[in-house]
């Protein structure tokens, strides 16, 4: 069932092997975005089944236009931020002038971490902070699409992913220097 356009008509009838071929195909990624913005795994899978229901109760709305991965993507970064909104975790508001009060590191981090080292550092963010941090570095929505998105200023957007990239930057720069001496003391 290589073509996706039949492949789509069969889960809309209802077809089991069908659905588990699309959710096969599309689930492994699609952990992974959930996962991100969770603190356990069993959250991110809970996410993920919550997600690919709404994937198998919208799939008639889906146009054919466009990616299909993408289009699911989409549905599970909704599921996520309706699952943020309904658990109430509260997402800093801060005033216009905090903004300026945030320290901006130079932009010539080397990085030399793992994607999976890096995402465990996002993991450690404050939870709207790693939010922001997902939602525009990583899924590409602007600050004010994320202020919407949230329910919150866009102006508490930009500090909140500032304030997260500076954390960042910080620990990836403290990481550079543990990984530097460790080398040093053993000669390399």
């Amino acid at each position: 069932m290589s073509d996706q356009k039949e492949l789509i008509a069969k889960v809309l009838q209802g077809d089991a092997k069908a659905q588990k071929e699309l959710y096969d195909a599309h689930a492994g990624i699609m952990l992974g975005v959930c996962y991100r913005y969770s603190k356990s795994l069993a959250d991110a899978e809970d996410m993920l089944q919550e997600g690919f229901v709404k994937v198998f109760r919208n799939l008639k709305q889906y146009k054919g236009t466009g990616d299909l991965g993408a289009w699911i993507r989409r549905i599970m970064v909704n599921t996520i931020i309706n699952e943020i909104k309904r658990s109430k975790i509260p997402l800093t508001q801060l005033d216009a002038t905090a903004e300026n009060d945030i320290p901006t590191p130079g932009d010539d981090v080397e990085i030399l971490l793992t994607a999976k080292e890096i995402a465990e550092l996002i993991k450690k963010l404050p939870i709207g902070y790693g939010i922001v941090f997902n939602l525009h570095a990583i899924e590409g929505y602007s600050h004010k699409e994320i202020a919407a998105m949230l329910n919150i200023k866009t102006v508490s957007v930009r500090s909140q992913y500032q304030r997260a990239r500076t954390q960042l930057i910080n620990w990836i720069e403290k990481e550079k220097t543990s990984l530097a001496q460790k080398h040093v003391e053993h000669g390399k």
